[in-house]
């Protein structure tokens, strides 16, 4: 009898214990042995899969961009007005995992991680890009100031999901959307 392949749920633990021990360490001062070692594999087989450090990172930030995509089509549906894709664009971005404290940790290693350059810096022009493309898309139909306000609210989604993450106690993302959403209502009316 043929063994089952064990590559991909091998190589999701090692991004599940990635974003766990970013979380345990606080930072991107983690190493492949203490990955491997959370994911119950041998250093030797994190190394196989992915190949550095590095790589195991920037896979663990696709996880996570991929979360925030499925949470964003999950916020989507019913929503049939431009406003109301807008609405949901802001409520994806503050959605209950990304405020989980390992997801913290990893969101701000990978936004100091991005600073070297390299695939951590791609990763952000994609991430960047596609709220920004998602943003215009739905503002065009309601204002000529799309791309000035979309940035904006990028600047506004960013800043306050940092803010917010870095405070003691919960997360309040209801209390972050109703003000992302009231500054939405004032630049469209002043548009």
């Amino acid at each position: 009898m043929a063994r089952p392949d064990m590559t991909e749920p091998r190589r999701a633990a090692l991004v599940t214990a990635a974003i766990g021990e970013i979380g345990a360490q606080g930072s991107l001062d983690v190493t492949v042995g203490g990955i491997a070692r959370r994911a119950g594999v041998s250093t030797a087989l994190a190394h196989h899969y992915f190949g550095s450090k590095d790589q195991i990172l920037t896979a663990a930030m696709r996880h996570i961009l991929r979360e925030l995509a499925i949470e964003h089509r999950r916020q989507l549906i019913g929503a049939t007005t431009p406003r109301g894709r807008l609405a949901a664009t802001i409520r994806a971005c503050f959605g209950a995992q990304g405020f989980h404290r390992d997801v913290v940790a990893a969101w701000l290693a990978f936004y100091v991680s991005a600073q070297k350059g390299g695939a951590a810096r791609r990763l952000l022009r994609v991430y960047q890009g596609r709220l920004r493309s998602n943003l215009i898309h739905d503002l065009r139909p309601l204002t000529p100031d799309a791309p000035e306000i979309a940035d904006t609210l990028a600047a506004l989604i960013d800043g306050h999901y940092l803010r917010e993450a870095l405070q003691d106690g919960p997360a309040d993302a209801a209390r972050l959307i109703r003000m992302i959403e009231t500054t939405t209502d004032h630049l469209l009316e002043g548009a």
